[in-house]
């Protein structure tokens, strides 16, 4: 039996027993019309007419719909809010682009949007198979680089040359009426120090503290540098993430290693950066420009040091609490929380170090790491560097610290 369809007669006169004409829907031609599209004036009945009449009307509703959200999204959700925005920037570029009327893989899917507008996460699985391939098109070409604001490390700026801490190695106390004066001396954006004083050395071991910590300072800064500068600064983002790395380039913090040089320390944090898990960073030359970082930091002082510890400090306590409430197997989990928590306590020790040496020490530290690059340089040709297994593996079992 062939499908009815509903039509109606135009009559002369409109009367409440004479009702005024219906339209038939422009698309299913089956239905009367009870909608009209705002753009094309065309009549519909029904939501799936309306996505089906033009795909041109449809996508452009959905995207301003979208923006629109999006103008609204609370300001303090930052992470939320830096997504969705390279989101809109991404999507808003083919606003230019011709359409196809035959093809729908230029919008994002309704469960996507939908995801959108509630304020969710949106991450790579959420996207369709054709969404996915210009995303990772626009990954390779470098084009989602543009529309990430480069970041400033906080230790080249000259506020942290005026970082202040207490006697006893504390962050100090700033009254609220000069708080604001003080906003442009020191930026929030600079880590704080401690907000408890720091002990003694000789509160923490029982002997004298090893020569070696200075060389171990070095490596530590390095990891710190190398995963700040790779996370743009935001290693709140992925607090688990950013504290795997910096426990993958430090031998000291990752590997229980024990460098015995600043040389070997180098090498060591070179060599993991040329390998084969971050050699597309940047290579060679981005060790050597972390290399520069660590002479920076250390012609700083101690502040600005214990600042960067004590960062280094948060970021892996983060890591701990993240991992408490990831599901991941037992076994796997209790290795990665031991290794957090010994390096945690390792960083903590240095701070303490680092609190009673004095700027001259430090100063003298950055001009041997600085001639170190100088024959660092000479491997510019070559990917070998000094070995420094012995440093890493060999030495495990001798212990630096004796706790009391």
């Amino acid at each position: 039996m062939a499908e009815t369809i509903r039509t109606s007669e135009k009559p002369s006169n409109s009367s409440s027993l004479n009702p005024p004409s219906r339209i038939i829907c422009h698309v299913c031609q089956k239905q009367f019309s009870q909608y009209t599209c705002p753009r094309c004036n065309s009549r519909y009945c029904s939501l799936p007419c309306y996505k089906s009449h033009s795909i041109r009307c449809t996508e452009s509703f959905m995207r301003e719909n979208v923006v629109e959200e999006l103008r609204h999204l609370q300001s303090d959700d930052q992470t939320k809010r830096k997504m969705l925005e390279i989101l809109k920037r991404f999507h808003s570029e083919d606003e230019t682009e011709p359409l196809d009327e035959d093809v729908d893989d230029s919008i994002l899917s309704d469960d996507t949007i939908q995801k959108i507008l509630s304020g969710g996460e949106v991450n790579i699985n959420d996207l369709s198979l054709e969404e996915k391939k210009r995303f990772q098109r626009a990954l390779a070409a470098g084009e989602l680089s543009k529309m990430i604001e480069p970041w400033d490390p906080w230790w080249l700026k000259p506020a942290a040359r005026t970082i202040c801490l207490s006697k006893d190695g504390a962050q100090l106390i700033q009254p609220m009426a000069n708080r604001e004066d003080l906003e442009s001396d020191q930026p929030s954006d600079i880590p704080c120090g401690p907000k408890t004083p720091l002990p003694s050395l000789r509160k923490l071991i029982s002997t004298e503290p090893s020569p070696l910590l200075a060389v171990h300072l070095v490596d530590i800064i390095y990891s710190y540098c190398f995963t700040l500068r790779v996370y743009n600064g935001d290693w709140q983002s992925d607090a688990v993430g950013s504290a795997m790395m910096v426990l993958s380039i430090s031998s000291v913090l990752g590997q229980a290693g024990q460098p015995e040089t600043v040389q070997e320390a180098l090498c060591y944090c070179l060599e993991q950066t040329c390998s084969p898990a971050y050699r597309h960073i940047g290579g060679l030359q981005f060790g050597l420009a972390l290399v520069d970082d660590i002479t920076n930091l250390l012609s700083l002082g101690s502040p600005a040091l214990i600042c960067m510890l004590c960062d280094l400090q948060r970021m892996i306590m983060a890591a701990e609490r993240e991992l408490k409430s990831e599901k991941q197997r037992k076994l796997r989990k209790s290795e990665t929380k031991s290794k957090l928590k010994l390096a945690e306590r390792k960083v903590y020790f240095i701070m303490c170090w680092v609190h009673e040496q004095p700027n001259k020490a430090l100063s003298s530290l950055a001009a041997i790491v600085s001639a170190e690059k100088s024959s660092l340089m000479e491997y510019g040709g070559n990917k070998s560097f000094p070995r420094t297994e012995k440093n890493v593996a060999g030495n495990k079992g001798k212990a630096l610290i004796e706790e009391m």
